[in-house]
């Protein structure tokens, strides 16, 4: 087999696992919801269907990448994943995940803000933004732009920070469950974490809702670190139900993109 077509499988490989990864993921707490909020997701089959496919569209981008890195990992020696875990210390292996998870974080807060900007927002961010309110199917619904600024990291991070197989498996993971967990309408962590001093620095449901609900905040990925650094942390949002304060809020400032007014004409940053 020569290396391209390798590649070619690999690649397709990676975007049928990140595509099962989020319809299996999405779907069980689509489910969820159905079951604990009966009625919540009423009236979103519209909605819905559309950011299957805009989801389904980014598993793709996310997939190239990735098959290509699993495949010179493999084959020739490329990046710093180890699967012998005697390689580092064990106490490495927790260290290293808190590392990607930051790393990700950094780049997610500051890419995403970049994409609040007046141009990148009508071009690429307002497809996230139709989403209103955003359900559990939402995590993976982006233009192609944006899909390709977040599908960069992940493989260009394992060239530079060692770890483990298994602990990537484990950032991916964390990745794929805040992402759905942020978006499905509800909170889905306790109100002691939530609302206590583990709260004050994790994102949750309740603290990314508000950046649906008022664009210009909340940039931030797992931490709270650089929207408190930057000043763009405005706290907690609520799960008004669609057509509620919330949604009628942001309806009543959107024009164009969808995009509140007081923010389309400022840049984010």
């Amino acid at each position: 087999m020569s290396a391209a077509l390798a590649i070619l499988l690999s690649a397709l490989a990676m975007t049928l696992i990140v595509g099962v990864r989020y319809l299996a993921t999405s779907g069980a707490f689509a489910l969820a919801t159905r079951v604990t909020r009966p009625g919540l997701y009423k009236g979103l089959d519209a909605q819905i269907v559309r950011e299957i496919k805009w989801s389904l569209a980014s598993a793709a981008i996310y997939g190239v990448p990735a098959g290509i890195v699993a495949w010179g990992w493999s084959n020739l020696g490329w990046t710093r994943i180890y699967s012998d875990v005697a390689q580092y210390p064990l106490w490495y292996l927790p260290v290293s995940v808190l590392l990607y998870m930051a790393a990700h974080d950094t780049w997610f807060y500051w890419t995403h803000r970049w994409m609040h900007r007046p141009r990148w927002f009508r071009i690429a961010h307002a497809v996230h933004h139709q989403s209103r309110p955003p359900t559990a199917w939402a995590a993976m619904a982006f233009h192609p732009v944006e899909a390709l600024t977040g599908a960069v990291v992940i493989p260009l991070l394992v060239f530079v920070i060692p770890i483990h197989v298994a602990a990537l498996g484990i950032v991916l993971a964390i990745m794929t469950i805040m992402g759905v967990t942020n978006h499905m309408g509800w909170e889905v962590f306790p109100r002691f974490m939530v609302r206590g001093p583990l709260g004050g620095w994790l994102i949750t449901a309740s603290h990314h809702q508000r950046h649906h609900e008022r664009y210009g905040c909340n940039y931030g990925l797992y931490f709270r670190f650089w929207d408190r650094v930057c000043g763009t942390d405005k706290g907690l949002g609520s799960f008004a139900p669609a057509g509620g304060a919330g949604d009628r809020g942001a309806r009543a400032g959107g024009r164009d993109a969808g995009q509140p007014a007081a923010h389309r004409g400022r840049a984010a940053s």
